[in-house]
């Protein structure tokens, strides 16, 4: 006869068991969701799983919060030089650091050369991948210390950078190597005259050029000592032979790489995890 035949069934809940202890989890479940250090004095918790009613039935909230976020979140650099950064992002969600490197990549203001006008050119180089060229060649200026440039904006010493290269290799001569470094900075704005249709008008006014530059961005503070140039003047922009030339006017203006790749101020941006090695009592080794 098997047991519990005749007797009563007694009726229970799964939730009374004592494998699902009500207001805490387990402590495998609670060391995967909330990932806390070994430092008990400053726990920092990296949750994995985002859904707020993870954990519901169990009374624990599992909703983000903020100020939680705020006082756990910390970076760390670990390398900073001119071309590179590494750092920590400690207390964080996968997917919170995915949308960081996201933000690196698109929504960074940086200045790019946006507009080439061109009087002369006669190298190999089409005029459309000639400023193709230009309009990612990296600029070293704070972006901060300018403004962006709508449509109906007029180029001026806030919001635009103007440079000017004019190369020529003359006949007889060999092939020459144009390089970054020809590109030269006008603080004064354009020097190239616009075509005017009025004959009659006052030959001793000034000439209008492309910009309207109210002063100089040499007498700027930031630039006395830091003047505008490319950032690495080795780039090789074209090659030109006996009695060619390249003449034009480049003009950079702000910008995010979420409008074009041009303005992005990194070359690539991209996240690991660091893998985390615990023992517990039983001499288990778990990997994070």
């Amino acid at each position: 006869m098997a047991e519990g035949v005749g007797e009563e069934k007694k009726k229970f809940s799964i939730w009374d068991l004592p494998d699902v202890p009500m207001g805490q989890l387990p402590p495998h479940l609670e060391l995967q969701r909330s990932r806390v250090s070994c430092n008990k004095d400053a726990p920092i918790h990296t949750e994995s799983i985002q859904y707020s009613g993870a954990y519901a039935s169990m009374g624990i909230d599992n909703s983000s919060r903020l100020d939680r976020f705020s006082n756990n979140f910390r970076v760390e650099v670990v390398q900073l030089n001119k071309d590179d950064m590494e750092f920590d992002m400690i207390g964080i969600d996968a997917a919170i650091a995915n949308s960081f490197r996201g933000i690196l990549i698109a929504e960074l203001p940086t200045m790019a050369i946006e507009k080439v006008l061109i009087a002369n050119n006669t190298s190999i180089i089409q005029d459309e991948v000639l400023a193709h060229r230009l309009g990612l060649v990296p600029i070293r200026v704070d972006p901060r210390l300018f403004e962006y440039l709508s449509e109906n904006d007029q180029p001026n010493e806030k919001n635009t950078i103007v440079f000017k290269l004019h190369v020529q290799c003359k006949r007889g001569s060999p092939r020459i190597t144009v390089k970054l470094d020809a590109l030269k900075w006008l603080p004064n704005g354009s020097e190239l005259v616009k075509e005017t249709r009025n004959a009659t008008s006052d030959s001793s006014s000034k000439p209008e050029t492309y910009t309207y530059f109210g002063c100089s961005q040499e007498i700027i503070p930031e630039f006395v000592k830091n003047p505008i140039i490319p950032k690495y003047p080795d780039i090789i922009i074209a090659k030109l032979g006996p009695g060619q030339e390249i003449e034009l006017e480049a003009h950079a203006v702000k910008g995010i790489g979420k409008t074009h790749a041009k303005w992005s101020p990194v070359a690539t941006a991209w996240y690991r995890m660091l893998p985390e090695l615990r023992i517990d009592c039983n001499c288990r080794f778990l990997l994070f």
